[in-house]
């Protein structure tokens, strides 16, 4: 029996988002942009679908663009939101744990002449208000920190921090990176109090290929992608409208945020109380978002214990999907131990979850780790 608990990576596409992606294809497969019968059906689909996805984000339909994904919502609300304030400034507060998406798109910002402050995480593996405020400087005009870290799921104040630029009368703009947080824990864009808010769809049951980004009524951010006047003439491009319908379904199937945040949060503390208590050795990297649980057996390879696992249909990861097997940024930049880093395991709960895909996960790295040898 299969026990997919890596869904940090990518979730399975549930039905609901599976039928309406299909539909779209086969029924309402016009072009949104032609003004003919089957395009004004296509239109009335991507209304109605921005419209379900906003109400998921807490925002208005007009203040979400639909992307490719997450990295390129990042990439266009960093760079471009970077450029347009230059005139008042060339300094950017972000962090030593963001995604690669967020740090190869402020690795290209310092190539242009700005100046990053790369922020180190507390000891929960967040970054706190008082750090930004620290940072602070009158030519600031970005903060980028994600709000739920996709390795370690410490949970970011972002409110708390919005709150803090307000306070110091700062012009920055501030920019969150929610794609482990969309969904899983309960937010929206007004709580937040974000300028601009990147999600993705696969990390809530939908197909991979759409994302979105908040961007605030009032800010003008130029487009990333160039040529067409789709989406309001923000993002060119015919609109995937069978991702986005999908896209929409995923967010109106989830249900109660909350409730499925408890769910899985018990699940989380479950397997955290087992495996510490199987394994002394054991490390728990501290981590507040409900679906994700970072854990470490030093000594042990994590490739060695994956493979173990996967032959038992049990499904985990070491870090970000993204990096492709390459070392943990995030748990360097923690301060954690080769051994540690290389004995991490990253477990990514998600709504479908059970308590016996836990159980099996427990109880596979426990014969994992009594029978494998260090290496």
């Amino acid at each position: 029996m299969e026990h997919y608990l890596d869904n940090s990576a990518t979730t399975k596409v549930c039905p609901e988002a599976a039928q309406a992606a299909l539909k779209a294809m086969c029924e309402v497969y016009g072009n949104p942009s032609s003004t003919h019968t089957l395009g004004r059906e296509a239109k009335k689909l991507l209304d109605s679908s921005r419209a379900a996805v906003a109400k998921a984000m807490g925002c208005t339909p007009a203040e979400l663009v639909f992307t490719s994904c997450g990295s390129e919502s990042d990439n266009w609300a960093i760079i471009n939101g970077a450029e347009a304030m230059k005139r008042k400034g060339n300094h950017i507060i972000s962090s030593v744990v963001e995604h690669d998406a967020v740090r190869k798109s402020l690795d290209e910002l310092e190539k242009r002449g700005f100046e990053v402050t790369r922020l180190v995480p507390d000891d929960k593996g967040a970054v706190s208000p008082e750090a930004v405020k620290s940072a602070l400087r009158p030519d600031t005009i970005l903060v980028s920190l994600m709000l739920v870290n996709n390795e370690t799921g410490a949970v970011t104040d972002i409110n708390g921090i919005s709150k803090l630029l307000k306070r110091e009368k700062s012009q920055a703009l501030l920019h969150t990176d929610a794609v482990q947080a969309f969904m899983k824990i309960p937010f929206s864009a007004k709580t937040l109090g974000a300028d601009m808010i990147s999600v993705s769809g696969h990390k809530i049951h939908a197909p991979k290929g759409i994302g979105a980004l908040y961007i605030r009524k009032g800010l003008k951010l130029k487009p990333f992608i160039v040529g067409g006047a789709q989406e309001d003439g923000r993002r060119a491009g015919t609109e995937a409208m069978p991702q986005i319908a999908a896209f929409a379904a995923a967010c109106e199937a989830v249900g109660n945020v909350k409730e499925n945040a408890e769910r899985m949060n018990s699940l989380r503390t479950l397997a955290a109380e087992t495996l510490s208590a199987q394994i002394p050795e054991l490390v728990l990297v501290p981590g507040g978002a409900p679906h994700i649980l970072s854990i470490s057996l030093p000594g042990w390879r994590s490739e060695v214990l994956m493979n173990y696992m996967e032959a038992k249909e049990i499904y985990v990861s070491k870090s970000s999907a993204c990096k492709k097997g390459g070392r943990s940024h995030v748990l360097e930049a923690l301060g954690y131990n080769s051994k540690v880093i290389d004995g991490a395991i990253r477990i990514g709960l998600s709504r479908f979850t059970t308590e016996e895909d836990i159980t099996a996960l427990c109880q596979a790295l426990k014969e994992a780790h009594d029978t494998l040898a260090h290496s």
